[in-house]
């Protein structure tokens, strides 16, 4: 299974649903930007974006403009591992230090070219709200 993982894969969709109201959307809206690596060594990358990210007016973002960048992009990397149809990512460095130094397991599934990753409940990282998170991807190479 650990073969068929390996490489890079291009984001698909995000979808979100608030465990509280069971609302559903997409995390990063309808058309998300993002790949994610993962190397026969062991170590994973991962970056995704909003696919509506508006570019500063200058060459430096504002405050405001960096904090509305920031606010739609997830990326982080260190080293996975795999255990039955559970794939665990343990964060070395990322976006938001409050997620380096932990390990963020996602439950996966292989159909065809695609690659199905869910999270349990847990905080929406884009607004904070606990949700329940599945990510799409598509392998690129």
């Amino acid at each position: 299974m650990r073969e068929q993982l390996i490489g890079t894969w291009k984001l698909v969709s995000a979808v979100t649903q608030d465990v509280a109201t069971g609302e559903k959307f997409d995390l990063y809206g309808p058309n998300p930007i993002g790949y994610i690596n993962y190397g026969a060594d062991g170590r994973m990358m991962v970056l995704q974006v909003g696919g509506a990210r508006k570019k500063p007016a200058g060459a430096v973002p504002t405050a405001a403009e960096a904090e509305a960048l920031f606010r739609t992009m997830l990326g982080y990397a260190g080293t996975y591992t795999i255990e039955g149809d559970a794939i665990t990512h343990h964060v070395e460095i990322s976006w938001n230090e409050a997620w380096s130094g932990t390990q963020q397991t996602r439950k996966f599934r292989l159909e065809g070219k695609r690659l199905h990753l869910s999270l349990p409940p847990s905080p929406n990282p884009v607004d904070g709200r606990v949700s329940l998170r599945n990510v799409v991807w598509e392998k690129v190479a």
